[in-house]
């Protein structure tokens, strides 16, 4: 008897379903978004180069409560102001045993600088992860239409399947074609969201406090 049976498709092995015609269409609508702006309130405060990250985590500045986001990279620990970009504390040879997270159960390293005696829980290359959502609202995603390139979307619609209308309630605001995303997500606070690739760091800022004193030693670099 001649066998009827279809070849799966180059690359797609023969137990692996087909995508459905809705399936289909959300990833041609994910692969469709360009990259843009996150919406107000947001403001992108930049970005910064990070040989050799390694993952990145939160913390309160104990006097004024801004957000700070601790950087661990192959070169050292790094910490930085959420709102300015500003890069106030560096440890570049911490001790072996807490230079990575993967040393603790936790996945947390020492605190730095004005946070300097207490620990950070570390997201990235380890595991461990980032709030995904605002008590308001807004919610943070990664999807990869076309693998291995994240995007990182913004949403004030509640997430995928995204109903609303691209550029009004759901943004593509980071597309990591260059590096290896690291990390993805918001502060505690949910006033600012850390992207971190094996390269760098992105970070947006939201709120009343809009001071920039720093803010332009960080390069507006586009991605696309």
């Amino acid at each position: 008897m001649k066998s009827t049976k279809k070849a799966a498709p180059v690359g797609q092995s023969e137990c692996e379903e087909e995508l459905s015609p809705y399936q289909q269409a959300m990833r041609n609508r994910l692969l469709a978004a360009a990259v843009m702006p996150a919406p107000e309130p947001w403001r992108h405060v930049g970005l910064a180069p990070v040989g050799g990250l390694l993952g990145i985590g939160f913390a309160p500045h104990p006097e004024t409560g801004r957000d700070l986001v601790m950087v661990v990279s192959r070169d050292g620990h790094g910490l930085f102001d959420a709102v300015t970009g500003e890069k106030i504390a560096r440890d570049r040879d911490p001790d072996l045993e807490d230079s990575t997270p993967d040393a603790v159960p936790d996945l947390s390293c020492p605190g730095l600088g004005p946070i300097s005696g207490s620990r950070v829980h570390i997201a990235g290359l380890f595991g461990g992860g980032l709030h995904t959502t605002t008590a308001d609202g807004w919610t943070l995603e990664v999807v990869v239409p076309a693998w291995p390139h994240e995007r990182v979307l913004l949403s004030s619609d509640g997430g995928l399947p995204h109903r609303g209308a691209y550029g009004e309630q759901w943004w593509h605001i980071f597309h990591s074609n260059y590096s290896e995303l690291r990390a993805a997500g918001f502060s505690p606070s949910g006033r600012t969201i850390a992207v971190a690739t094996s390269s760098d760091v992105s970070l947006w800022t939201r709120g009343t406090d809009r001071r920039r004193a720093a803010a332009d030693a960080w390069p507006k670099v586009p991605r696309s």
